[in-house]
């Protein structure tokens, strides 16, 4: 697979991006009204999209929390989408100071708001690279100029793997995957999160067909789709569940009443 071209440097306000849209199901303001009209699109055929983005963004932060708690000061957070508090290394530096974390995304509005709020301890390091998922030896070699690869690193993919098709000559998420866990120290983590259809079948395909109308690719997936992902790692408990479930506070124990999160997450460690 040939590497993407290189990210535009202008923000382009013709089409919908998925890191904007998430901004307003979040309640953000770093969005567009292309944005916002296929937010609000799918909201009207999906009605858990909402709790699904929140309970997204929470197990983002209790599984970061596990790794930190484990032992582990790198982070490498792909696809990061607009900074929206707490931060992925406000969480692993509320644990350890000292934690280094490297952001990754491939819009120029992230780029622009990262390095305005994304601010680490002084005890720690908080970087951002401008590099696109697929170019996997550009954005690890960028990353390399923060984080040392020869000793574990969380790497976080949130929300990221369904904009991403499994044909080989296509994105091939698989064989991404593959290529960065392989570029991990053992005891590095791989934290996952994916849209499914799996709960939720009829909004969630109808909530595709929106982004795909858009120009966006989406590609929910099954349980034994995702959990695909983790071949060959150890699955932390309690394995591959709904966000809403993995680990949570008494506070996502009480949100589990609203409904279904059709959104999958799990966390595992290389051995």
């Amino acid at each position: 697979m040939t590497a993407p071209e290189p990210a535009p440097t202008s923000i382009d306000t013709s089409r919908p991006h998925p890191a904007r849209v998430y901004d307003w199901w979040l309640g953000g303001k770093d969005n567009y009204p292309v944005d916002e009209e296929l937010a609000r699109k799918i909201l009207a055929v999906d009605g858990t999209v909402l709790r699904g983005a929140r309970a997204n963004r929470r197990f983002m932060q209790r599984a970061v929390r596990t790794a930190a708690e484990s032992g582990t000061r790198q982070f490498l957070d792909i696809g990061t989408g607009i900074p929206t508090e707490p931060n992925l290394h406000q969480v692993a530096q509320g644990v350890a100071a000292e934690s280094k974390v490297v952001y990754a995304d491939n819009d120029p509005i992230v780029l622009r708001h990262a390095e305005a709020l994304l601010r680490g301890t002084p005890e720690g390091r908080t970087e951002y690279v401008h590099a696109d998922v697929r170019d996997v030896d550009t954005l690890l070699a960028r990353a390399a100029e923060s984080l040392d690869f020869k000793e574990p690193v969380a790497l976080s993919l949130v929300a990221l793997t369904h904009y991403l098709d499994d044909d080989p000559a296509g994105d091939d998420v698989y064989g991404l995957l593959k290529r960065y866990v392989d570029a991990l120290a053992p005891g590095s983590h791989l934290i996952l999160s994916q849209v499914t259809p799996d709960l939720s079948p009829e909004a969630i395909a109808q909530a595709a067909e929106n982004f795909r109308r858009s120009g966006t690719p989406f590609h929910p997936r099954s349980l034994p789709a995702f959990a695909r992902f983790f071949d060959g790692l150890e699955l932390l408990g309690p394995g591959v569940i709904p966000v809403s479930g993995w680990r949570p506070d008494p506070q996502d124990v009480a949100l589990q009443q609203e409904g279904i999160v059709p959104v999958y997450g799990g966390v595992a460690r290389k051995v």
